[in-house]
């Protein structure tokens, strides 16, 4: 066995151990798909502030029922936009998945979710109560979901691709930022969850899945 065998064969053992260690079904379609959609939903929010604002100004006073009505339209978008990316972030994994021979619901798929719902569910508490105890701090709300969903990714990258890793710093790194510029909350809402997201799809797609062949 010469040289190239040898390493060709450690090639080989490297994927077989990251495959049972690391859930490696992600598919870059996912993210182009997420981020897509979380565009669409960012274009009919601004939308809605927008025409919140105008009739703000023609009233020229402070409406509560306006106010109310928009703030429950846009959490109504915002679990509509998160249900359809996760639809969509699904399909193209557990297609990837089939296409390689891999379970989507193993062991390390396990670790995943986990490892995520922790800081998303502490990120959504914290979230729900700035909401409850003052109607004012509703500006804290976009980059503290950037920056704990950032930490969520930073934390379950040690059961995914590695690359996921930085595509969590850049979140937080965003969602920082949005704590200095607080009310551009909406552009930044834009760039990190849809212009970030498709990205990291297309580079995770060219990486991984261009050739078409098995990882």
């Amino acid at each position: 066995m010469d040289q190239r065998e040898h390493l060709q064969t450690l090639s080989d053992i490297k994927k077989m151990m990251e495959r049972s260690s690391r859930f490696i079904s992600l598919s870059g379609l996912s993210g182009v798909s997420a981020g897509i959609t979380a565009i669409i939903g960012a274009v009919i929010a601004y939308s809605w502030m927008h025409d919140y604002y105008a009739q703000w100004d023609a009233n020229g006073a402070f409406s509560l029922q306006a106010f109310n009505s928009l703030r429950l339209r846009l959490i109504s978008l915002a679990g509509i936009v998160l249900v359809i990316a996760l639809a969509g972030g699904m399909y193209f994994t557990w297609r990837r998945a089939r296409k390689n021979g891999l379970s989507i619901w193993d062991a390390t798929a396990r670790k995943v979710v986990v490892n995520m719902a922790i800081p998303l569910a502490t990120g959504g508490a914290f979230i729900a109560a700035l909401l409850y105890n003052d109607n004012h701090l509703e500006p804290l709300v976009a980059p503290t979901c950037l920056v704990f969903y950032g930490l969520a990714l930073v934390n379950t990258s040690k059961y995914t691709l590695s690359d996921v890793k930085y595509l969590g710093i850049a979140e937080i790194i965003l969602g920082l930022l949005n704590m200095f510029l607080l009310r551009k909350g909406i552009y930044f809402w834009t760039l990190g969850f849809g212009v970030l997201h498709i990205l990291y799809g297309i580079i995770m797609w060219w990486k991984y899945e261009r050739t078409g062949t098995k990882d």
